[in-house]
């Protein structure tokens, strides 16, 4: 599985389930990026020797702040960590969780708020000024099953996460709880159990269901504020298609048919009603609709 993140027009970062990020800058003009043939791809070491000791392991997510500065990545550590890299190097770990990170990013443009989900089914809240013993800031709970992504809205309060229980959730961290002891993890008998039920602590603002989730993340996101003023949540699925759902009301407006294979990422053009998505059958589509 292969993770990726990009910031502006010129830098990418990727990772494969290794202890290391690659950096690449697509705007030189004078070497073309080819990978392990031109020396454009900065491996990023994530080896956490220097960060109390610990290694993350294997990362699973990787996002830039909104600066551009740190990345923010997932790590089957249970953790969370944030790579500076003007420094090069890791500064910070917050160990959040107790099982893999699936998914982590910065909570808007200050930088200082983190939110992951993980394996176990909980998202965090990780405010980087306050970290006490490297535990969070806030529980968020209500998913049945492993988190596999999450977006925020970028101001600072609202997010949402895709996850195994085939829902995608909204959450306001306003609502979260400080009571990290409290929220257990449910095991797989449980959860089989509760599937087709609502969690009985559920703080989420809304939940959205239509699509599937199975296997390695499926993307979620908020549509583009200037274009659609945030109004929509779309998502791929297992089952080929891309949904759409309306943010307040939470029903299906769109499903978008093609694929064959599973589409784990699309793209909302910030600007026209054009999105993009990517499928395990190989191709690439180009939806153009104005309708919504």
């Amino acid at each position: 599985m292969l993770t990726h993140a990009v910031h502006g027009n010129l830098n990418i970062v990727y990772a494969n389930l290794s202890l290391k990020i690659y950096a690449v800058n697509v705007g030189s003009a004078t070497m073309e990026s080819v990978e392990n043939i031109t020396d454009n791809h900065e491996s990023l070491n994530f080896d956490a020797g220097n960060v109390r000791g610990h290694n993350p392991h294997r990362i699973f997510s990787v996002k830039f702040s909104t600066d551009g500065r740190e990345l923010v990545a997932s790590c089957s550590d249970s953790s969370v960590y944030v790579y500076d890299l003007g420094e090069k190097r890791l500064s910070e770990r917050v160990p959040a969780h107790r099982s893999s990170v699936i998914t982590a990013c910065f909570a808007d443009e200050s930088g200082h708020v983190i939110y992951s989900g993980s394996d176990e089914g909980i998202c965090k809240v990780s405010d980087r000024r306050f970290i006490k013993n490297g535990q969070a800031s806030g529980v968020l709970v209500g998913h049945l099953d492993g988190v596999t992504f999450i977006d925020s809205r970028g101001d600072g309060r609202h997010f949402i996460s895709n996850a195994r229980d085939q829902t995608i959730k909204l959450w306001d961290i306003r609502k979260m709880s400080s009571n990290l002891t409290r929220h257990e993890r449910y095991s797989s008998w449980q959860r089989n159990t509760l599937r087709n039920s609502r969690h009985p602590n559920d703080i989420s603002l809304a939940t959205y269901k239509g699509h599937e989730v199975f296997g390695a993340p499926i993307r979620c996101y908020f549509s583009p504020e200037k274009s659609t003023g945030q109004k929509y949540i779309y998502t791929g699925s297992a089952d080929g298609s891309v949904y759409i759902y309306d943010l307040l009301s939470g029903a299906q407006v769109a499903k978008l048919d093609h694929h064959k294979g599973i589409i784990r990422d699309c793209s909302w053009h910030p600007y026209f009603p054009t999105l993009v998505n990517s499928s395990e059958d190989g191709v690439i589509a180009k939806w153009d609709f104005s309708a919504l």
